[in-house]
């Protein structure tokens, strides 16, 4: 694109001049979808994990399928080991962009250049570990030196132009004694809201007795992205279900994501009845046609 700065006002050339500096920084590329700004619409993805046992025996035949859906963009996780150009190959070959990945926070901790690589080559600024690392999790001190690692982690990778959030499951609304606060709410009171996010698994906080919704009016500006997943409580068990098969009241979820500044749903089902390419198809017919 040729810009004619002679017609532009001193204020137009710089903004426009701005943008540019701002994506040199980030470098990932003009192709990698970037959030949806103000009341734009959210976008919707899938995450891969729910697709890990048919990858495993066909990795290319796996995504086409995906795409074949309806699906555009993907969380990579649970998927073949590969390297980081191999990664990118088959999203492509496939016609999918991954907007996020599941990732160890301890490979960051040893060699943080090469793993900000790593994802920049795959085309995701969004990282998140699977919840807190495990020698983290002992007490209310474990806990806050967790914090401390992943807040420390989220400002480097914030200077790299990336965003790391922390995803739950439900023991994460579960309390340490002598603390009235959530494990949850600790981790986002010990950490500074520009270098830690939460990407909140619906089902698991409806499953821990957690209003999803309400949750994530708390979580305003900081959870820009989003596990939409849907459960059926049998007694004791969770029953993961296809989305608006289960209990999750959607239309509030969505109602609260667009007052919150959630920018992706990412569609996720651990495991369920059928293929998971039928969960997978039916969810993604649920969830392209409503309101985001």
């Amino acid at each position: 694109m040729k810009l004619d700065y002679g017609r532009m006002s001193r204020r137009e050339a710089l903004g426009t001049m701005g943008m540019f500096a701002l994506a040199s920084q980030m470098s990932f590329g003009e192709d990698v979808p970037t959030a949806p700004a103000g009341k734009a619409k959210a976008g919707i993805a899938i995450q891969l994990y729910t697709m890990r046992n048919p990858a495993k025996e066909d990795l290319d035949g796996t995504l086409k399928k995906v795409a074949d859906m309806g699906w555009q963009y993907v969380q990579w996780s649970g998927m073949p080991k590969l390297p980081a150009d191999k990664i990118r190959a088959a999203l492509d070959k496939a016609g999918l962009k991954c907007i996020a990945a599941h990732i160890a926070i301890e490979t960051f901790e040893k060699d943080f250049d090469k793993e900000v690589a790593i994802w920049k080559t795959v085309g995701c600024k969004d990282v998140a570990p699977g919840g807190m690392m495990g020698n983290c999790t002992a007490n209310l001190e474990a806990w806050l030196k967790g914090c401390k690692r992943l807040d420390e982690l989220g400002a480097k990778l914030r200077g790299a132009g990336m965003r790391l959030s922390f995803h739950n499951h439900q023991m994460e609304f579960e309390k340490f004694a002598g603390d009235d606060r959530t494990k949850h709410q600790i981790l986002m009171d010990s950490t500074k809201p520009e270098n830690l996010f939460a990407e909140l698994d619906i089902a698991w906080a409806y499953a821990a007795g957690v209003d999803p919704a309400a949750y994530i009016r708390t979580l305003k500006n900081r959870c820009p992205v989003v596990h939409a997943k849907d459960v059926k409580k049998d007694g004791k068990k969770n029953v993961l279900k296809p989305l608006g098969q289960g209990e999750v009241k959607w239309d509030e979820v969505l109602a609260a994501g667009q007052e919150s500044g959630i920018e992706w749903y990412i569609y996720e089902q651990d495991n369920g009845e059928g293929s998971p390419f039928d969960y997978a198809k039916a969810s993604f017919d649920f969830i392209s046609k409503k309101s985001l």
